[in-house]
Order: structure tokens, then C-alpha cells, then sequence
């Protein structure tokens, strides 16, 4: 991995612990090979991954064919895409794409109002199956 793609990393990474305010739980996942990071803070798991938004879009809509959540919504702007799902039991599943760089994507999950660590976990599971 280029060396400016893991200071952006890093920095990002810290960026969401420093400005979190909640208790610190950061996870590399794979960063030495270049997988990204990941926290959950606050009812959001948040994660950067080394791929453009285009290509984390599809990767979005094909995890949530295979876990069977119809997509209800999405939006599309400028280096932000928002897909809103439905889990069982009728749990709102938003995910939020933004472009950190052009090969650099920052995934956002948010379970229900409250959010649901283990069910988003499941979903970026998902993700990075189809990344």
C-alpha cells in the first residue's frame, strides 16, 4: 500500500476516536495489508476501506442480497452514496459511503435508532466478502 494511502488511513482512524468522546474501541482489520479500519462508537460502525465509492456501492447491494434486506431507499451525491435497508424484525439498516480520497471510501453502518453491533458487523462481514 502507498504510503500516503496509510497516513490517510491512520489519520482517519484517529480522527473518529479523538472526536467520538465515547470509550475507545478500534480494531485493524487487516492493516497491514491494506484492508482499512473499523470502530464501533456509538451505535455506528464505521470503517475505511481501500476501494471507490462506485465499487462499495455494488458491494453494499450484493451483501444485502445475500442477507435477504430489501433495499427501502438511497441517495446518491457527489462522493456519497446512502442505501437504507430493512433486517428482520423491520430494522432500519443504513449504510452511508463517503469518499475519504478517490481509492479511499469511509462505510457507515447504523442498526435502528440505538444500533446493533452485531448485525452490523454482520453486514461490513458481508461487504468485504464481495470487496
Amino acid at each position: 500500500m502507498k504510503r500516503t494511502h496509510r497516513i490517510v488511513l491512520i489519520v482517519v482512524g484517529l480522527m473518529s476516536v479523538v472526536s467520538s468522546g465515547c470509550a475507545l474501541l478500534l480494531i485493524g482489520t487487516g492493516a497491514a495489508a491494506g484492508a482499512g479500519t473499523m470502530a464501533y462508537l456509538q451505535g455506528e460502525l464505521k470503517a475505511t476501506r481501500e476501494v471507490t465509492v462506485e465499487k462499495a456501492t455494488k458491494a453494499v447491494e450484493l451483501a444485502l442480497k445475500d442477507l435477504q434486506f430489501p433495499i427501502t431507499d438511497r441517495s446518491k451525491e457527489a462522493g456519497r452514496d446512502k442505501i437504507v435497508s430493512r433486517a428482520s424484525g423491520d430494522k432500519k439498516v443504513e449504510i452511508t459511503l463517503k469518499a475519504i480520497t478517490g481509492a479511499i471510501t469511509e462505510i457507515r453502518i447504523r442498526v435502528g435508532v440505538f444500533g446493533d453491533e452485531s448485525i452490523s458487523r454482520l453486514v461490513l462481514q458481508k461487504i468485504d466478502k464481495h470487496l
